[in-house]
């Protein structure tokens, strides 16, 4: 029985070749698909680890393990304006976004399911670790993957609402082992390629990449409870918040961390561990799974992928924004990051973070002189 027809979206990696397996096994009639992302040019070392010639390779070798058709689509043009420019631009305002939310919003389950349904295509697969509910009333729910090591759901909170119902998550129920399992089973080609973590078009850090996009200028590190000078820098873009290592400080033994950015008057500002933590947190460019109406007051949020999810209580939400408080303090709520919605395991949706309590008050400094462009020192992040 043919379940209907499906683009699966293929990486090259072993997790979406197993979810083409499985969609074909299960009976659906199956397109294999990857977007295109890299330029003609690209930089040494980008793209390699996903996304890459290489990786399109190796996921049409698999289509034709498989049995389905394989297409590579051009969407430079989107990647290019969705997600690297406004990844340099946030750096550049003092946030630190995550390129990763930007590319399942704005390209896979945007673009890519507008390309699904010109090819008659009734749904989009894709390889994340992700649950789908479907209930008796017909709604469709997101929830988390069954291996919570390699849950997803983080970065599926700004997912179309009325594009859920169109997308499937074959390996959603699954834990890493067995898919490698399964990978074996079907004798792919994939079954014990690594897993690729960091960002597909950054060659080493962060810091190295943004120098060749935003000029440096020299700074201050300034302390947020005496004003005093304690270090300079050649760039707030390379600093984020919470960070401690790589600050550079005129006082090395002091223990100091960022506690908040501002480009403007190029400040670093720093302080202790206790003023990492904020209690209230405002929100914008926000997406919702569900009716407003029917958000819980009382939900769990996580700020950053890997942190765990931990209580707070909704004190507005609106369809352009939301306002939050956390039932305990949290560490390093940096601007430009997702916070996301959950109750229990199902996904409620989320937003950009734009501002926490307490703020941190700005004091103009001399407007800094520039310096000769050159590469920093890698500067771990937090």
């Amino acid at each position: 029985m043919n379940k209907g027809r499906v683009l699966c979206a293929m990486s090259g990696g072993v997790d979406s070749s197993v979810s083409a397996a499985l969609l074909k096994e299960q009976g659906y009639s199956v397109i294999g698909a990857m977007m295109r992302f890299w330029p003609d040019h690209k930089r040494v070392d980008t793209f390699d680890t996903c996304c890459s010639p290489d990786a399109a390779y190796e996921a049409r070798r698999v289509a034709d393990q498989v049995g389905v058709p394989f297409y590579l689509l051009d969407y430079r043009k989107e990647f290019e304006e969705n997600i690297m420019r406004p990844f340099v631009e946030e750096y550049a305002a003092g946030r630190t976004p995550n390129p990763c939310v930007n590319c399942n919003t704005k390209v896979k389950f945007d673009a890519l399911i507008k390309k699904a349904k010109m090819l008659g295509c009734e749904y989009v697969a894709t390889g994340h670790y992700v649950k789908r509910v479907d209930r008796e009333d017909g709604t469709v729910e997101f929830h988390r993957g069954d291996d919570p090591r390699k849950d997803q759901t983080y970065f599926l909170w700004g997912t179309p609402r009325d594009a859920m119902k169109h997308i499937l998550f074959p390996v959603g129920e699954m834990e890493k082992p067995k898919v490698r399992e399964l990978a074996e089973h079907y004798g792919l080609i994939t079954a014990k390629k690594p897993e690729s973590q960091n960002i597909c078009f950054v060659p080493s850090t962060i810091q190295e990449y943004l120098t060749d996009f935003i000029p440096q200028v020299q700074g201050y590190m300034v302390d947020i409870h005496t004003g005093e000078i304690v270090g300079e820098h050649l760039g707030t873009q390379y600093y984020t918040i919470g960070q401690k290592k790589g600050l550079n400080l005129y006082k090395s033994n002091v223990v100091r961390y960022v506690v908040h950015i501002d480009p403007e008057n190029k400040i670093v500002w720093v302080g202790n561990y206790e003023d990492c933590h904020w209690t209230t947190l405002s929100a914008s460019k926000v997406n919702y799974l569900l009716d407003i109406p029917d958000l819980p007051e009382d939900i769990e949020v996580q700020v950053r992928y890997r942190s765990q999810p931990v209580k707070a209580r909704l004190l507005k939400a609106t369809e352009d924004a939301f306002q939050l408080e956390f039932a305990e303090p949290q560490f390093a709520v940096a601007p430009g990051q997702s916070v996301v919605l959950y109750a229990g395991d199902r996904l409620l949706g989320g937003g950009i973070i734009d501002s926490r309590i307490p703020e941190t008050p700005a004091v103009k400094y001399p407007k800094p002189k520039k310096v000769k462009p050159r590469k920093p020192k890698p500067q771990p992040q937090a």
